[in-house]
């Protein structure tokens, strides 16, 4: 069996490690070709091209970097068409994952599967009638997802996601964590500015001011800031500005499974996070730490979003648990002041997240089968007929 896999980010990255796995197991002579991050790497893929090259938000961010992604796209179009594989498996990152897909269904009958759903039931209604004109089968991660997904006629399964089926930092994990880093018994805060470098330069200064505010009042907590591997040097930047001697958790030189074990045993080490949107939040949830989620966009791109966004929260803990118990200091609420404030109020009431998040991993699938084997299992079953 032959797979073409994709992703743009290491959201995305994980899901595909996962996912590859389990075909894997499934499929033990599965060849893969494509592009992905260390995760998927380690599973055997030999990436076309850097991930991270992917990683990019946005209108304005993308906007400069629009012809080489162009390029890309049409790169890795011809290379799926060339492989004529089994399948052509595209994770998130749809700006690009899609018009991938559109190419290569222009030009075949190769069979196209999307892991990760778009939130049609947040913003932008009408993407999944279009996305049904290149795709045959979405993997959603939310439960509630495949009725809007069948019902632009397209094949759909909710998987679960992976990060709920990932261990729980033991006490010794969280020990040998806390001694190499050297933060003995003090308060831990985690700092999340993002994955992507547009996301990081927004963010970080803002970041930097809200625990600038929050350190005054809680003056023995450490900042712990687990940055992704291309991301460092841009991290660590932004961190010469930052109050309270910051430590980086820096990946580059661990192998993936390592980092991964480390990152989460900062996690659960942790007694309170301030984090971008996304994922994380999930990951966040799965060790039961805490969170405060902040976020803006450009001015472009937030003015788009203001108009199409139909919900009153982003944070899939809030979404997947049906609560609405993680504060969000979203666009022009993304300032240093009521960041602190809210990380106040979080650090005050600890246990009130606590509910929401345990509810949360286990409608995404723990306790049961892996999210990547089931995604596996639906790729193969849907691909028999």
């Amino acid at each position: 069996m032959r797979v073409f896999v994709v992703a743009g980010e290491p959201s995305g990255d994980r899901l595909g490690g996962a996912l590859m796995e389990g075909l894997r197991s499934l499929q033990p002579y599965v060849q893969f070709d494509g592009v992905g991050g260390p995760l998927m790497q380690a599973q055997g893929l030999n990436s076309r091209f850097p991930m991270s090259e992917l990683s990019v938000m946005g209108l304005v961010e993308v906007l400069p970097k629009f012809f080489h992604l162009k390029r890309r796209i049409a790169e890795t179009a011809q290379a799926v068409l060339d492989m004529q594989p089994d399948v052509l498996i595209t994770i998130d990152s749809p700006d690009f994952s899609l018009r991938v897909a559109k190419l290569v269904k222009a030009q075949s009958n190769i069979r196209t599967v999307h892991y990760v759903a778009p939130s049609v039931w947040a913003w932008r209604p009408g993407r999944a009638d279009k996305m049904a004109k290149v795709i045959d089968h979405v993997l959603a991660l939310l439960p509630f997802e495949p009725p809007y997904m069948e019902r632009a006629g397209m094949e759909c399964d909710f998987v679960g996601h992976p990060v709920a089926s990932e261990p729980i930092a033991t006490e010794d994990d969280i020990a040998a964590f806390r001694n190499a880093y050297d933060l003995g018994d003090a308060p831990i805060l985690l700092a999340l500015p993002g994955s992507r470098r547009g996301e990081v330069d927004r963010l970080a200064p803002v970041f930097g001011q809200a625990l600038d505010l929050y350190l005054r009042d809680h003056p023995d907590t450490r900042i712990v800031v687990p940055a992704v591997a291309h991301m460092v040097e841009t991290v660590q930047a932004h961190l010469e500005n930052w109050p309270g001697h910051p430590v980086v958790v820096d990946p580059r030189n661990l192998p993936a499974d390592e980092a991964t074990a480390q990152k989460r045993a900062g996690f659960a080490a942790a007694d309170l996070a301030l984090a971008a949107s996304g994922t994380v939040s999930l990951e966040l949830a799965a060790q039961a730490t805490p969170m405060v989620i902040a976020y803006r966009l450009s001015w472009l791109t937030q003015k788009m979003a203001e108009r199409m966004v139909k919900l009153d929260t982003v944070t899939l803990v809030n979404l997947v648990s049906e609560t609405r118990t993680v504060p969000e200091c979203l666009l022009d609420d993304c300032q240093p002041d009521k960041i602190a404030e809210a990380l106040g109020q979080v650090a005050a009431t600890p246990d009130l997240q606590q509910q929401a998040m345990a509810e949360t991993m286990q409608r995404l699938g723990r306790g049961g089968e892996a999210p990547g084997l089931r995604a596996a299992r639906a790729v193969l079953e849907r691909m028999a007929g």
